[in-house]
């Protein structure tokens, strides 16, 4: 992705924002002021009723995914427009940093998916470590079924995909199909309602991560080249310092950021795609907390006992009283779950909607659908809208068939098909992949056409599907809670 809470088990990484502050339920002082007293109260009374109506928006779980959707038909738009020149001048043009004789630059499409994409997989390897410390991948008898699911829809995408191509040149896509964006994922499961069974979005979750962590994977090993030994060495030592700075105790977030860069720096030197870099300091990232639920409790109950029991309390020692509950606050959290809370609304919001912008703008014409460009745009659609399903039914029915996972309750075969068709949806991270696989502008063009269409397509089909073969369900207790998560009339 402050950020809100501690996500409850189960809910969508990227999605959502949390409640902003200034509402008229917020923080108050003893008269029941919810304004500074300089503030005009009727403006603040405007303010607040403009800010509601995005609020709502944002506290919805599809408002990411609905928000990444109309940033690539405004790309789709633009690209086929009369205005298309200046949409690819946009994003061709060079930006960069001159120090004397010294310069850096790079197209702004660079920075996008080399830069600030490196934020979006950060958050990734943050949410890879959390599941692994304490989530659905934390135990084998746990994760057994989602990695089956995840293996299946990876697999036979791939396959399709070669199979189906048969220009050597073209078969480099094969990694396209193998994606899926968890944020149109969970938006589907979200306009079921309460068709969808808590089970089945806990497990498209965790399928996500671990097809995340194969992608990233699939781009560190297939889709890096020209390998730099001395890049390593420096991003080696990024890394190094990074542990150092764990080791002597900093607990800044800010004083990682050089570290942070050098790795960065030496991963892109080295000829790997430098979002890896983001990827490895989000799985170093430390997972524990220091304080915790207790030891907030405990401090902050100790200095507003001390403030209390002092009425005249110099402004020196209230001030050192904040410090102190400024720490608990900040080490009530591991690193790692603070950072996902701060990051996780800019990413969905902000980095993949520009991402999609950058990306999804394809000129669509007969050349980019005919001939050997169809065969990849076909290959691609066919991986993601029948390789995918037919992945995931497979390799979970063997898997539990070997006894090496089990279903959760609820969970049958006409959940793990609408499981399949949602994780059609390829889009954020098979476009990703399509810009790392093809230096052919006809042949990129041609696999986004594939990824854009199989994405709307598997979508559409998930969610009809879901609505015809899975039956409103009346849970009560936690389940309950579940339910309305997945549900948009919030």
């Amino acid at each position: 992705m402050s950020g809100p809470p501690k996500r409850p088990e189960g809910s969508a990484p990227f999605l959502g924002a949390p409640p902003g502050p200034g509402t008229p339920h917020g923080p108050s002082t003893p008269d029941g002021k919810v304004a500074p007293p300089e503030a005009w109260r009727p403006l603040v009374r405007l303010a607040q009723k403009a800010k509601a109506p995005i609020d709502a928006f944002l506290s919805i779980q599809a408002a990411s995914g609905i928000v990444l959707l109309l940033a690539a038909v405004v790309a789709l738009i633009w690209a086929n427009s009369p205005w298309r020149e200046s949409y690819f001048s946009l994003f061709q043009t060079e930006v960069g940093i001159h120090l004397g004789p010294w310069s850096f630059t790079r197209s702004l499409a660079w920075v996008v998916n080399d830069g600030l994409m490196v934020i979006f997989f950060f958050v990734v390897g943050l949410e890879i470590r959390r599941e692994i410390h304490e989530g659905e991948l934390s135990e084998l008898k746990r994760a057994s079924l989602p990695l089956a699911a995840a293996l299946g829809g990876m697999l036979l995408p791939a396959l399709i995909y070669h199979l189906l191509v048969k220009n050597p040149e073209a078969k480099s896509g094969w990694g396209v199909p193998m994606a899926t964006d968890i944020a149109f994922a969970v938006g589907v499961l979200a306009l079921l309602g309460k068709r969808c069974p808590p089970a089945l979005r806990v497990l498209l979750l965790a399928l996500a991560v671990i097809d995340d962590l194969g992608a990233i994977l699939v781009i560190a090993i297939f889709y890096s080249d020209d390998l730099s030994l001395m890049g390593f060495v420096v991003g080696a030592l990024g890394f190094a310092l990074t542990i150092l700075q764990q080791r002597l105790g900093v607990r800044s977030k800010l004083a990682y950021i050089p570290a942070g860069v050098l790795a960065w720096a030496g991963i892109y030197a080295s000829g790997v795609h430098p979002t890896i870099a983001g990827v490895l300091l989000g799985l170093l990232t430390p997972i524990k907390a220091w304080f915790g639920r207790e030891g907030f409790v405990r401090n902050v109950s100790n200095e507003l006992n001390r403030i209390e029991g002092d009425p005249s309390i110099s402004t020196h020692s209230l001030e050192t009283s904040l410090r102190a509950v400024n720490t608990a606050r900040r080490e009530a959290l591991s690193p790692a779950e603070s950072l996902i809370q701060t990051l996780h609304s800019s990413v969905a919001f902000g980095i993949m909607p520009v991402f999609a912008l950058a990306n999804a703008g394809v000129v669509i014409d007969t050349g980019a659908i005919s001939g050997a460009s169809l065969e990849v745009s076909l290959a691609v659609a066919a991986g993601l809208v029948l390789g995918k399903p037919l992945g995931v039914l497979v390799m979970c029915g063997l898997f539990v068939k070997l006894g090496w996972a089990i279903l959760p309750a609820r969970i049958g075969f006409r959940e793990l098909l609408v499981l399949g068709l949602v994780a059609g949806i390829g889009f954020t991270m098979s476009l990703f992949i399509a810009e790392l696989a093809f230096n052919d502008a006809m042949r990129l063009g041609a696999a986004k056409i594939g990824v854009l269409a199989a994405s709307v397509f598997a979508g559409l089909l998930g969610a009809l599907v879901g609505r015809f073969l899975l039956k409103p369900r009346v849970q009560a207790g936690a389940d309950s809670a579940f339910d309305a998560e997945c549900s948009t009339e919030h």
